[in-house]
């Protein structure tokens, strides 16, 4: 923003806390402007605002600015860059002009230095940035005058410009200071159509529009969201009104195709579910039992039932919808209970007086962790179990909070969710490659193979779209062969949205759906009838 707030503003975002009370905000309108606050309820909440520590990283963060953003096709286009950067012949500099006259919501102009702290503080190994890796293929940030930024690589990286859509913070506000433990991580300052006036931890975060923002003033006054860990309970305050829009599971969200005030939106995204089989356990590292697991399960059925329809198969990371896929791996959607049978009697595993296979002396048997406030992985893991059970695998669904599921991870089966509809490299890098192997949710499995690794290597080395093409196939039939983890379904993402609003521009989403990459991404343009 780049003057103070203004005293109405202020008296709208705290009129909005004093009416909701702890849990219950809602809508407030803009009499002097028209405009109304948004209310939206998510059941992701964020670990920081920071985006050098990981927020909204792809853009669509609503605080923040890249030097690039995507459009509603996921298309680059100039954000704080005043046009797209360029790329040098040998794919090895990008350098970008900044745009004019944009402002940090404290007033203070945005400056090349900037830009550079911004990617040196992520590059900095003292920083707690989970963003490292992706940027492995930066060399040097600078600027060699005050409207330009050169960027140059180790090497040339096809997807680099994607990249660039990192929210850009002010250096100023950590001269002297941690950036792991500054107090900006929560009280952030940025360039985005929206400022930061509180947030609440497990409970909400309240913004209110920047009325300086160099895209142009928001057609709103601010937007609450709301954290809402529990499906059934956010269903339920959607229902009574509370919010504007809320993303629901999809079952839950069907309840309100048919009730009059509310429509769902059904987008489409590259956001899959699957079961992550760690290899230190010594069921789900044995590979027989992974193929027989991946054959069993049943993935039309849990479409249908689970999903109601809002989803599609899935049998690798790399969506459909794009040019990476690698079509070689699809296998049946429904269950084959004979490949199945097959793959475990081969490997030993003989059926056991009570139905389980035992494999010398050793039940195959192994916990499946889901976290207990998502309804839609809990019935992904009461459906894996079923599918398990008909051909003597014995699954103990569990449901548990992050907190309890996080240093269990590499022993223990979990129904995980990821997916990127932009560079194959994003997501597949950290979750397969052994570099990474144990590092929390990075390849929480410890799933090593020499094929993946130099696959993975080279899409990120190559520049030619067709070499990368390539790589990604060989890792994409390798994870097939190999199974480190067993994919279910990929997901529509659904909303639930009341017939006031207006302007949503849903656009293919990333597994990231809280506060950004979300239905709300251009939150900004939306309007309510007052």
């Amino acid at each position: 923003m780049g003057k103070p707030l203004s005293t109405r503003v202020m008296a709208l975002a705290a009129a909005v806390l004093v009416a909701a009370g702890c849990s219950s905000p809602t809508a407030s309108p803009d009499t002097a402007g028209g405009a109304a606050t948004l209310v939206v309820a998510t059941s992701g909440e964020p670990d920081t605002l920071n985006p050098v520590l990981n927020y909204g990283v792809d853009g669509g963060s609503l605080i923040f600015d890249g030097l690039v953003a995507r459009d509603a096709r996921n298309q680059l286009v100039p954000a704080l860059a005043r046009e797209l950067p360029t790329v040098s012949a040998d794919g090895k500099t990008a350098t970008a002009k900044l745009r004019d006259g944009v402002l940090f919501h404290d007033g203070s102009p945005l400056t090349v230095q900037d830009v550079v702290f911004t990617y040196r503080a992520v590059l900095d190994p003292k920083v707690d940035s989970t963003l490292r890796s992706d940027l492995d293929m930066l060399a040097s940030v600078t600027a060699p005058d005050p409207s330009t930024v050169v960027f140059t690589l180790k090497y040339a990286y096809a997807p680099f410009l994607q990249r660039l859509a990192l929210g850009i913070v002010p250096a100023k506000a950590f001269a002297g200071k941690d950036v792991n433990t500054a107090e900006f991580n929560h009280k952030p300052v940025g360039t985005g159509p929206y400022r930061v006036t509180s947030w609440t931890p497990g409970d909400r975060l309240v913004l209110v529009a920047n009325e300086k923002y160099w895209g142009g003033r928001p057609a709103n006054s601010g937007v609450v969201v709301a954290f809402v860990a529990d499906d059934n309970v956010r269903a339920q305050r959607m229902r009574a009104g509370e919010f504007d829009a809320a993303e629901l599971a999809p079952k839950l969200a069907a309840g309100f195709d048919k009730q009059g005030g509310y429509w769902v939106q059904r987008v489409p995204t590259a956001d899959y579910r699957s079961v992550m089989l760690p290899m230190g356990n010594p069921v789900t590292g044995d590979v027989a039992v992974r193929r027989a697991l991946n054959a069993a399960v049943d993935r039309q059925a849990m479409v249908t039932g689970v999903l109601g329809g809002a989803g599609e198969p899935a049998f690798g990371p790399v969506p459909p919808s794009s040019e990476f896929a690698e079509p070689s791996i699809a296998g049946k959607a429904v269950a084959d209970l004979a490949a199945a049978t097959a793959a475990l009697d081969a490997a030993g595993w003989q059926p056991g007086p009570d139905g389980v296979r035992v494999n010398g002396g050793r039940q195959a048997a192994f916990t499946l962790m889901y976290p207990a406030t998502d309804s839609l992985r809990k019935e992904l893991a009461l459906a894996v179990t079923a599918d398990a059970r008909k051909v003597g695998i014995k699954v103990t669904p569990e449901g548990l909070t992050w907190d309890a599921i996080t240093p269990r991870m590499k022993t223990d089966a979990l129904v995980m969710g990821y997916g990127t509809p932009y560079d194959p490299d994003f997501v597949s890098y950290k979750l397969f490659g052994s570099a990474l192997a144990g590092q929390g949710f990075f390849n929480p499995g410890s799933y090593k193979s020499p094929v993946v690794d130099q696959a993975l290597q080279d899409g990120r080395d190559q520049a030619d779209p067709a070499a990368r093409k390539i790589a990604y196939a060989t890792f994409q039939k390798q994870l097939a062969a190999d199974v480190p983890w067993v994919f279910l379904t990929y997901l529509q993402h659904t909303y639930v949205v009341k017939d006031a609003v207006a302007g949503l521009m849903p656009r293919v989403e990333p597994h990231e759906h809280d506060v950004a990459n979300s239905l709300w991404w251009n939150i900004h343009t939306w309007t309510t009838k007052q």
